[in-house]
């Protein structure tokens, strides 16, 4: 009985060792990466018609946007581990996914609130600025706010794209970006 207690307690340090590392290192890299690969949107900020609201607030209106949580970045770290699994329309896991349905089960896996669809996700968390756009952002992208992804560092996204292509990272700049949402 002791031994079984030792070995789940030694696989539950384990695991939470590796979610730490994993979090300090996407959290090291957060900070050297600047997000200044360009998306073709240019603008780099929500699109008019977006959802309003954003981490600025203060009376004085210079309040500076928290850097993205480490658990953003673990939640980034449970994506990747989708990587070459299909896309699927409607698809929640585990065996394929839509985009909207990779995001949410990422984040809700690190206990992050996030709502099923592209556009719900349009609407929640904190509003980014293209330049401090940091690895964990979840970027909603296309025009009408028709896909999004979770910012991956580099200039990629990490995302479950479309018909025929699996789970995997995509060069932001393909896409026009809506808005960028960091959670907590």
């Amino acid at each position: 009985m002791a031994r079984r207690r030792f070995h789940r307690f030694a696989s539950f340090v384990t695991t939470t060792s590796a979610l730490v590392l994993t979090a300090t290192l996407w959290a090291g890299l957060a900070h050297a990466d600047t997000g200044s690969s360009s998306g073709s949107g240019g603008s780099g900020s929500a699109a008019s018609g977006s959802a309003s609201g954003s981490a600025s607030g203060s009376a004085s209106g210079s309040a500076q946007l928290p850097l993205a949580s480490p658990r953003a970045m673990v939640a980034l770290g449970l994506a990747t581990t989708q990587t070459g699994k299909p896309y699927r329309w409607g698809g929640v896991g585990p065996d394929a996914w839509d985009c909207s349905g990779l995001v949410q089960w990422a984040f809700r896996s690190v206990g992050i609130d996030m709502p099923r669809t592209t556009w719900q996700q349009a609407a929640a968390g904190l509003e980014v600025p293209f330049g401090a756009l940091e690895p964990g952002d979840v970027v909603v992208l296309n025009d009408d706010a028709s896909h999004v992804g979770i910012y991956a560092g580099g200039g990629n996204v990490l995302n479950a794209y479309g018909s025929g292509v699996p789970v995997g990272l995509t060069p932001l700049n393909q896409f026009d970006i809506y808005t960028i949402r960091r959670f907590y």
